[in-house]
């Protein structure tokens, strides 16, 4: 059950959308600091949020520590560690509840909330996937917290997850832009560089991981045949 096609498969998809949601909160939390720290610039659109600054430097703080603890969630549970779905669900959980608060504070203080809507549903959407895999049928397969014995998904998974965030880095500052751009500046772009390069490293590393799985796993495919 634990190494069969469909048990595998929902390990990696959980694994890929926790990679996401991860980097989704990271970047949201990251991103929003030019606005907690001057918030009556950027032509006065988001003025109505300066009385309440202080909560918008704890979104930063908060939406930081959840993403970073969201990519060790990762790292887990591509390891198959035994706190590795209790990690995953803290994470997410942290996630959801400061990006719903983020989201309704926005709505009342400046009329409008993206793109914390994206990260908050993100979060949201993977929650509801984790927990579904407890679902005893699913989880007898799935199960995070104990080593699958085959080490070639967990590399599978890892690499198909370094791809789709190399992507989001590399696409991220043209996705935002219809709600970053004020005064014909796309802000969301303003760490082109440093996003363009985190992207191509990720994309990398993920194509270096998969051709080390499969180059292991021809090892061992031949092995045997050698020996006869």
């Amino acid at each position: 059950m634990r190494n069969s096609w469909w048990a595998k498969t929902l390990r990696i998809v959980g694994i890929v959308f926790m990679s996401l949601a991860a980097a989704f909160t990271l970047m949201g939390g990251a991103g929003t600091t030019c606005v907690a720290l001057d918030p009556t610039g950027f032509g006065g659109r988001f003025a109505g949020i300066a009385p309440f600054q202080w909560l918008w430097i704890l979104f930063v703080l908060v939406g930081i520590a959840a993403g970073v603890m969201g990519v060790r969630a990762v790292v887990l549970l591509v390891k198959g560690t035994k706190n590795a779905y209790r990690s995953t669900l803290v994470a997410l959980l942290l996630g959801t509840v400061i990006n719903a608060i983020h989201l309704f504070a926005s709505r009342a203080l400046r009329g409008g909330s993206m793109p914390v809507d994206g990260v908050l549903y993100t979060n949201l959407l993977t929650l509801v996937i984790f927990l579904l895999f407890r679902i005893p049928g699913i989880w007898q397969g799935v199960n995070y917290e104990k080593p699958t014995g085959d080490k070639k998904t967990g590399r599978h998974a890892a690499a198909i997850a370094l791809g789709a965030v190399g992507l989001l880095s590399l696409t991220i500052q043209f996705l935002m832009a219809p709600t970053h751009t004020i005064g014909g500046v796309n802000y969301a772009d303003v760490w082109h560089v440093a996003l363009t390069v985190i992207g191509l490293g990720l994309i990398l590393a993920g194509c270096v991981t998969a051709g080390y799985t499969e180059a292991a796993l021809t090892r061992r495919i031949e092995a045997p045949e050698t020996a006869r």
